[in-house]
């Protein structure tokens, strides 16, 4: 079986990618390669992001690997908090003080469109290969659901009623902007793999 490294430690993001390759392929993590390197994202754009991490583990361990780089995208507010949404608030990973951030940004403001972007840099056999996932929708008033995490609680993705956090992780893997780029990583194995 392939073996692929996922240059993360976040949980979640592992759960909802090893849910899309479904056993397809031996997922690997930093952890499991002991890489403990703090990669820093000092890029301005997803794709600048993903690419650093893919190109650390591909340098440091010569293994086919994989980074992604995710963010939130709001029209009213010029795309922010994008490439820096996981710290929009000022620190890493305070999901509840980025979501207060962005709905503060966003009050009295009636153009609430907003997308999830996922940007993939693929590390195979010594070449880079990116792969790119969109969800469209808007941003809500206020808080609802309690699964998914980062903005998930306040997006709502186009043709539905309920946010990212109130949808399974079948429903939201279905959609949204990391499924997306992830199945173009998956198609692009398949035939890599013949």
């Amino acid at each position: 079986m392939q073996q692929l490294v996922f240059a993360t430690n976040n949980r979640h993001k592992l759960d909802e990618v090893s849910a899309k390759l479904n056993g397809a392929i031996q997922l690997l993590t930093l952890h499991d390669i002991g890489c403990y390197d703090d990669i820093e994202e000092t890029g301005t754009t997803f794709k600048a992001n993903a690419s650093i991490k893919s190109h650390h583990v591909y340098a440091e361990y010569k293994l086919n690997c994989f980074g992604d780089d995710s963010g939130l995208e709001i029209d009213a507010l010029n795309g922010e908090p994008g490439v820096y949404s996981a710290r929009y608030a000022g620190t890493h990973g305070n999901h509840a003080a980025n979501i207060s951030k962005v709905l503060d940004n966003l009050k009295g403001e009636t153009n609430r469109k907003a997308r999830f972007r996922t940007v993939i840099s693929l590390m195979w056999n010594g070449e880079e290969h990116f792969f790119e996932g969109t969800v469209e929708g808007t941003i809500r008033q206020e808080l609802s659901g309690s699964g998914g995490f980062g903005y998930d609680p306040i997006f709502e993705p186009e043709g539905y009623d309920i946010t990212f956090a109130e949808m399974s992780m079948a429903e939201k893997n279905a959609i949204s902007h990391r499924a997306k780029a992830m199945e173009q990583l998956i198609a692009f194995l398949n035939k890599a793999d013949k």
